[in-house]
């Protein structure tokens, strides 16, 4: 009896929490209003490449080339290669943002708009580690639907969002969810991460499309999921609007997009961490290594101290430190929170774009050897950001590789970091050249790859 005069007495204060529809007009609330503010600017993209094949596998074999000699040249054929995404219109001039996956090497971009509209595009910018493009509609005379940007720090979690795109081709679809989370680093699809994670259904085909917020504002470029099976679980990651924002400025400018560099290694500060300094939470960055002369250290940053904040923001994670920066852009300062032994100290670093502190001196790689196919230059700040490579000093890093070469066969990737070869440490590009047109039994190469040191051998 008891329990049921307390169920009594909590329902009215649970009725109070909660409000429901009290009028026929309120049970028909929409969100087509959004939808029609903001659905016309969500554009399907397709773009196609065309790849040299060979017409017979028979050809890629060493036995059979050995036969007919190395020089032989192997028939091939051209095939059509397509791939199917979408983007948002953010300009009236024609700029449209979609993910740098959708359009990949494509050498012919078109966009449908939702009215059927057809146009050519150019690509004008684009980020393989940010995975963000910027199209730029031909000759464009025509009024174009646009959406404006907004502000993605300001999401909380719990806030209705709408996901529009072109999920599976079958045409532009529209989900519904909230933001279930933000700031998450650790998804492993860019080098600038910091996604906002939505469950509003998100499939193949979505990915460039618009994630919008109850204003009919751009908050989010949805970029990728996490599945099993290739279908929709719930867990959607979008590109901060914020981010979005760097990348379109740089489009219209027609600078070319710049990251801020400071020159500054850092490790997020861990429980064990935390307890061995005597704090009472893991909050922070330790610096674990300075680029002589770089902006972190020109402004007075030393190894060992803890980055507490930037600006009013506390940091935890390396990615979240580079994102901000990114979002704040080259010429800004950053206004750092240190923690030195205990003692707080305020330091201004100046946000400049990854210098080339040495010639690239590039040198592709024809001779016979398992490297045949590599791209490889000296490497420096800037050669490091534009490959997505760890940046330690000095060494040499592969650029590209010809995806039917040696290099690629054997293992290794644009972005490797060489360190050694059969022993033997490669400083520049030199010493790369003269190591690798020996001739040994068995080839042992040591390269840093995204900062996870991998020892390979191959004959």
């Amino acid at each position: 009896m008891a329990l049921a005069m307390s169920s009594l007495v909590l329902a009215p204060a649970q009725a109070q929490q909660r409000q429901v529809p009290d009028s026929a007009a309120e049970i028909q609330l929409s969100f087509s209003p959004i939808v029609k503010r903001a659905a016309p600017a969500v554009v399907n993209v397709y773009a196609t490449r065309t790849v040299q094949q060979r017409s017979s596998p028979l050809f890629d074999d060493p036995f059979f080339r050995q036969f007919f000699g190395r020089e032989f040249q192997t028939p091939r054929r051209q095939q059509q290669q397509n791939s199917l995404g979408s983007g948002v219109i953010v300009d009236p001039s024609g700029l449209i943002v979609t993910n740098n996956h959708v359009i990949g090497d494509g050498t012919e971009v078109k966009v449908v708009l939702a009215d059927r509209r057809e146009f050519e595009c150019d690509v004008v910018l684009k980020d393989e580690q940010l995975d963000l493009a910027v199209l730029k509609i031909r000759g464009n005379g025509a009024v174009l639907p646009t959406v404006e940007l907004g502000e993605s720090d300001g999401l909380e979690v719990g806030d209705i969002v709408l996901a529009i795109g072109n999920p599976f081709g079958v045409g532009q679809t529209v989900t519904q969810g909230i933001v279930s989370a933000l700031a998450r680093t650790r998804v492993g699809i860019t080098d600038y991460q910091f996604f906002i994670q939505t469950d509003a259904a998100i499939n193949p085909g979505n990915s460039g499309g618009a994630l919008i917020d109850m204003h009919g504002r751009l908050v989010g470029i949805n970029t990728a999921i996490f599945s099993r099976g290739g279908g929709s679980n719930g867990i959607g990651f979008a590109i901060p609007s914020d981010m979005v924002r760097v990348v379109v400025d740089s489009a219209r400018s027609g600078s070319g997009l710049q990251l801020p560099w400071i020159g500054a290694d850092l490790q997020p500060v861990t429980a064990d961490i935390a307890e061995s300094l005597g704090l009472d939470r893991p909050v922070g960055l330790l610096v674990t290594a300075l680029v002589a002369d770089g902006p972190a250290a020109k402004a007075g940053l030393r190894s060992g101290d803890r980055i507490v904040s930037i600006g009013d923001i506390e940091v935890y994670d390396p990615r979240e430190f580079n994102y901000r920066l990114a979002t704040m852009g080259v010429g800004k300062e950053a206004q750092l929170t240190v923690d030195r032994g205990g003692r707080t100290v305020e330091l201004a670093v100046a946000l400049a774009p990854p210098p080339e502190t040495v010639p690239r001196d590039e040198f592709t790689v024809r001779f016979r050897s398992p490297f045949a196919g590599a791209t490889i230059a000296n490497l420096s700040p800037a050669v490091a950001r534009e490959v997505g490579a760890t940046y330690d000093g000095e060494g040499v890093v592969i650029t590209r590789i010809d995806e039917r070469a040696p290099a690629a066969r054997v293992g290794l990737q644009p972005g490797d970091v060489i360190l050694t070869i059969n022993g033997d440490a490669v400083r520049t590009t030199a010493d790369f050249v003269r190591l690798a047109q020996g001739d040994p039994i068995l080839w042992r190469v040591t390269v840093d790859r995204g900062g996870r040191v991998i020892r390979m051998a191959f004959r």
